[in-house]
């Protein structure tokens, strides 16, 4: 099996573990395979793949998309480091305003897979970071939706002693128990 599948806190995001084949002339590994993924409970058809490049410090999200434009995400860290954290934003769901976080690198390899109904946001702990990410709907601004990144009621330890460095947008999202859909 070229995955391990290992269920956070919030089974529905998972942190996805590829297996890596080293040697002398670098490494190999499967980021996607559909087959294994279904088997293991993770059936998403993905429509965009996103690529971006954020400097030391910078925060980006806590970021999500309404329906009937919700994506899901499997996020993937090939250069530097960076805490990648979920917030569930799901009102009828137990996890309802909690928060898992990993630290995805370039290093470990490791993906995260973030279903629908789940806010996404990471900050950048190495001098650089760049991250691929698929998601399962396109890019929609009218769907565009976000949670304050520092809400009290969330609570996200980032893991960080810096004040980050944030959008104008993502500085002046609304709380959690502001938004509406």
């Amino acid at each position: 099996m070229p995955f391990e599948f290992k269920k956070l806190n919030i089974p529905d995001v998972v942190l996805v573990i590829p297996k890596v084949f080293d040697d002398d002339r670098g490494f190999f590994l499967e980021g996607y395979k559909k087959s294994e993924f279904k088997a293991n409970g993770i059936y998403v058809e993905f429509n965009q793949d996103n690529h971006s490049k954020s400097s030391k410090g910078v925060l980006r999200g806590l970021h999500y998309q309404a329906a009937p434009k919700a994506q899901a995400k499997l996020v993937r860290c090939i250069q530097g480091e960076i805490f990648d954290v979920a917030v569930d934003i799901r009102r009828d769901s137990d996890s309802f305003g909690k928060w898992v976080g990993e630290k995805l690198s370039a290093q470990n390899k490791h993906m995260l897979f973030i279903p629908e109904g789940f806010a996404h946001g990471f900050v950048v702990l190495s001098e650089t970071a760049e991250l691929l990410y698929k998601a399962s709907n396109e890019f929609s601004k009218e769907h565009d939706r976000g949670v304050r990144w520092n809400d009290s009621d969330i609570n996200v330890n980032w893991g960080i002693d810096f004040v980050p460095l944030l959008s104008e947008k993502d500085k002046n999202q609304p709380f959690l128990k502001d938004i509406k859909d």
